[in-house]
């Protein structure tokens, strides 16, 4: 069944790579992210896979969301006047000791993974509860696991993703009168860009069609087995 999905962060890394797979589905995809030309490229070849125009870009920062949503709307109602699952996988990441890391910078940090994935909940909810089958997917980290190892100079983006897991939860609840699913997926280490900017040097196990094709199952169908959790995608720490 085709569906109607709206995945941030999408010009690259796992986004991306969800992106290209479920595009083989002919689902009709509204990619966002910040780097228009890395996005025209994704959603070119997302038409070639599929053989037609299903994916639709928008080109934005998300955390403009923060002043005011007003010109986000238009861009979606440009694309889609109808939403079955958000997929919220933007991020950003400071790496800082904890010492030296500025309060601006934290806010910064927290502002993209948290703030701005609630906010965009909130302007996507009107569209979710007209669907019969709506989904909520939120991209944590093993690094918001409690117990899990921790790495010098992730406090503010361990700490963000571990408020968006804690949202998670709480969503679940609340949108049940809706029909709503939410839902969190903890990725471990994948050879991304952001991994490469985290962790320089080292070589994950895992690769982003190998992620990708596991996030388009969860994507597509898996979430309806689960409701307010977190996944632990990962067979290591990080």
């Amino acid at each position: 069944m085709s569906m109607k999905i709206l995945i941030t962060g999408a010009s690259k890394g796992i986004g991306a790579e969800l992106a290209f797979q479920l595009a083989e589905g002919k689902h009709k995809l509204i990619l966002l992210a910040r780097s228009e030309d890395a996005l025209k490229r994704v959603c070119d070849k997302c038409n070639e896979k599929a053989g037609a125009k299903i994916a639709f870009p928008i080109v934005y920062d998300l955390r403009n969301l923060l002043v005011d949503g007003r010109d986000f709307i238009k861009s979606l109602d440009d694309c889609s006047a109808e939403l079955d699952i958000l997929v919220n996988n933007a991020a950003a990441l400071i790496k800082k000791p904890f010492t030296e890391i500025t309060l601006a910078e934290s806010k910064e940090v927290f502002d993209a993974n948290y703030f701005a994935v609630e906010q965009l909940i909130r302007l996507c909810l009107p569209r979710l509860k007209k669907s019969s089958d709506a989904s909520i997917i939120n991209v944590t980290s093993m690094a918001a696991v409690q117990g899990s190892s921790k790495f010098p100079g992730l406090s503010a983006y361990s700490a963000s993703k571990g408020a968006l897991a804690t949202l998670t939860e709480c969503l679940a609840e609340e949108f049940k009168e809706y029909g709503i699913y939410v839902n969190a997926l903890a990725f471990g280490s994948v050879n991304t860009e952001m991994l490469a900017e985290a962790f320089p040097g080292f070589n994950a196990k895992t690769s982003p069609p190998e992620m990708g094709s596991f996030f388009k199952w969860f994507v597509e169908d898996g979430w309806r087995r689960f409701n307010g959790k977190m996944l632990q995608v990962s067979d290591s720490t990080p």
